[in-house]
This record gives structure tokens, sequence and C-alpha cells, in this order.
């Protein structure tokens, strides 16, 4: 197999150097920044993940004032009071995206959120709990108990919440696949994610480099991607 170097090396003649490579990657949110969240702030930004899957990002995040507006800033305490007819008039509401499965995931989504927090001291410390060499593990947790956070939805949640994570993008699969792993264009079985999660900690640990970045100069170093930092976040 390639080492990183060589993935990396590709990226950077792919945008135009070292320094416009590293200029693309984001800098690391810390365990306390994430940890001092609320929970309101988590349940939000999983909505966010979960509408922009399908939408071009930025129109989801154009009508994000008013995704706030109509679900009160997330505040769990309200949502939990809604009744059931409150919850059906979110499909004639026009300042949200009208789309009755993902409506639906906000409300389960409050309570999935509000257990863990409970239990855990916290959603963000929850997160930042998770061992960061078992992302995988975590990925099919989030699908498993949420709603609506299968595929890279999850995955891309975690990024914008600011929790070191990869996604399986189309060309990180591919520049997986350059790199020698024997594993399926849309991997999901329990063989391929430990095959990948594997070669993301190993990785990490021969280049120091966080999982999100190593996630973004794979994407970089292959394909006809026009990927800006902002689509990670």
């Amino acid at each position: 197999m390639n080492s990183f170097r060589a993935i990396q090396q590709r990226a950077e003649k792919r945008k135009g150097g070292k320094d416009a490579l590293l200029s693309l990657l984001p800098s690391s949110v810390s365990e306390d920044a994430i940890t001092a969240q609320s929970d309101a702030y988590f349940l939000a930004e999983m909505t966010r993940s979960i509408f922009q899957c399908g939408f071009v990002w930025r129109f989801i995040n154009n009508k994000w004032p008013g995704f706030c507006e109509a679900f009160f800033d997330f505040d769990q305490s309200r949502l939990m009071r809604l009744s059931e007819d409150d919850w059906g008039n979110f499909l004639k509401d026009t300042r949200i995206v009208r789309h009755r499965q993902k409506i639906q995931s906000v409300r389960h989504n409050l309570w999935f959120v509000h257990e863990i927090s409970v239990q855990e001291n916290g959603f963000g410390q929850f997160l930042v709990d998770w061992p960061k060499s078992e992302l995988t593990d975590l990925f099919r947790f989030l699908k498993s108990k949420g709603s609506r956070l299968g595929g890279n939805t999850g995955a891309y949640f975690l990024q914008h919440v600011g929790v070191d994570s990869f996604a399986l993008t189309g060309d990180v699969v591919s520049c997986l696949k350059m790199h020698g792993l024997e594993i399926s264009d849309k991997p999901a079985s329990q063989k391929d994610l430990k095959l990948i999660q594997q070669t993301f900690n190993q990785w990490h640990d021969d280049t120091g480099l966080t999982y999100r970045n190593l996630s973004m100069i794979a994407a970089y170093s292959v394909g006809e991607n026009k990927v800006h930092a902002d689509d990670f976040e």
C-alpha cells in the first residue's frame, strides 16, 4: 500500500502546493468548546445536517433563521410540550422545508439527544468521550439510535459540531480504494468499516493529522472534486 505521504503529495499537486492545501484545512475545535455547547445546539446541528441531505447546503443555510424561529431555537423544553397537532402544523410552515420524514426526525432526535444527555452528563460530553479510533462504531450508533443519521449525515453532523471525524464521501472512498483497500463503492458492512477505521487510525498515528483533515486531504487527492473547507462545515 502507498503511504499517506504519497496521498498528501498528490493532493498538494492538485490544489496548487503545500501552502494552498493547508489553507483549505479547518482548525480543530477543543473538547472543552464542544462540551460547553448546549443540547439545543446539538439538536439544531443534527437537524441542519439532516435537512441538508439532498439539498444544496447553501439553500438550507439561507433558510436556517426560519428553522430556528419555527423550532423555538431548538429549546428542548418547549419542543417537548408540543402536541401532535403542533407537530403536524410544521408541514404548513413556510419558514422551513416541509418534508414530513425530516420533520418527524426532529421530534425523534429531540428525545434521543435528551436521553443521551441525561445518561452521559451532556450530549457534548458523550461525543468527546467516544474514542476517535472507533468512529465507525459511533456512525452506527447514531444511525441506529437517532433518526435519519445514516450514510454520511451522521459524519457531517459530527464535523459540524467540531468532533474530529472523517466522512466517507465518494472521493474519500475512491482514495481508499486506490490506496489498496478492497471495499465497496458505498461501504456499509462491518468488514468494510473496520478496514476503513484501521486505515484512518494508521494514517493518524503516522502523520499526527486530525481525522477530519486526513479525510479532506484524501478527498482532494482524487477525482474532479472542487471541494472547499465550507463543504465540511
